[in-house]
C-alpha cells in the first residue's frame, strides 16, 4: 500500500478510528504487535451491574477467544451517545486489544456515528501482516454486534 493510499484510507475512517489507525501505520510489524498488546492492557473494567451479571452481556463466536459484550444507548435516535462494555479474560490479549482499540473509537460517540462506522475499518488498522484474518474477523464480529444492539436501543 502507498503512503497515498494509506492516507486516503485514513481519511474515510470515521474520526475514533483515524488516531488509532495512524499509530498502528507508523510502526513496524513487531511494534504494530506491541501496540495491540498495549491496548489490550487498557482495556476498561466492566462496570459492577455487568460483572456481578455476566449473562447480561453477548458472546462473540466469531471470536477465537471468548469475548462478550453489550452496549448502553443514553438518550434516543441517531443523536443518542454509544457506551460499550466488554469482558474478555487475561489470557487473551489479541482479543481484548480488539475491544479496547473498538472501545476507544467508539464509546461515548454518537450513535448514528457508530452505525455509520464502514464494516471494513477493522482491516484499515494495518494489523493484517501481524494477526491472522480470522482474528481480525473476530474483531468484525464484535463491530456488527455493536451496530445491531445500538440500532435497537436507539429505536432506529
Amino acid at each position: 500500500m502507498t503512503a497515498s493510499t494509506t492516507t486516503s484510507d485514513q481519511s474515510a475512517m470515521p474520526e475514533g478510528f483515524q488516531e488509532i489507525a495512524e499509530d498502528f501505520h507508523a510502526l513496524g510489524d513487531k511494534d504494530r504487535l506491541q501496540l495491540l498488546l498495549e491496548f489490550a492492557n487498557s482495556l476498561p473494567e466492566l462496570p459492577e451491574r455487568y460483572a456481578e451479571h455476566p449473562e447480561l452481556l453477548e458472546p462473540v463466536p466469531e471470536c477465537q477467544s471468548p469475548i462478550f459484550l453489550i452496549t448502553e444507548v443514553e438518550g434516543a435516535g441517531r443523536e443518542a451517545t454509544a457506551r460499550l462494555f466488554f469482558s474478555a479474560p487475561p489470557e487473551a490479549p489479541t482479543t481484548r486489544g480488539f475491544a479496547s482499540i473498538l472501545a476507544e473509537a467508539l464509546d461515548g460517540r454518537a450513535v448514528g456515528e457508530v452505525l455509520d462506522t464502514p464494516d471494513s475499518v477493522t482491516g484499515q488498522l494495518g494489523l493484517a501482516k501481524v494477526v491472522s484474518p480470522l482474528r481480525l474477523n473476530g474483531m468484525a464480529g464484535m463491530l456488527a454486534r455493536i451496530k445491531r444492539q445500538l440500532a435497537q436501543k436507539a429505536g432506529l
